[in-house]
C-alpha cells in the first residue's frame, strides 16, 4: 500500500510504499516500510506515490503524482 503524504501537518509524514503481512488465520501481524525517499529531511516532498501494482516478474510499479512517474521497484543481484 501508498501513503500518499500528508497536506495539512506542520511536520509532513508519509510519502512511503509500506508492507503488510498477515498470520497464517489471515488476520494482519504487521505493517512496516518497504519503500520511501519521496521526502527529504526538510520536509519537502519530492515525489507523492499514489498506487502499486505488481508484475508477473514480481518487480512494483510505484505511481508518483507529484513526479508524473512510475517507478519500478525489483529484485537485484
Amino acid at each position: 500500500s501508498t501513503q500518499h503524504g500528508s497536506w495539512n501537518r506542520v511536520d509532513p509524514v508519509g510519502a512511503r510504499v509500506m508492507f503488510t503481512s498477515l498470520k497464517a488465520d489471515g488476520t494482519v501481524d504487521k505493517t512496516e516500510v518497504f519503500a520511501d525517499g519521496w521526502l527529504n529531511e526538510n520536509g519537502e516532498y519530492l515525489g507523492r506515490p499514489v498506487d502499486v501494482q505488481i508484475l508477473k516478474d514480481g518487480s512494483l510499479l510505484v505511481s508518483d503524482d507529484l513526479a508524473g512517474a512510475v517507478w519500478r521497484i525489483s529484485y537485484g543481484d
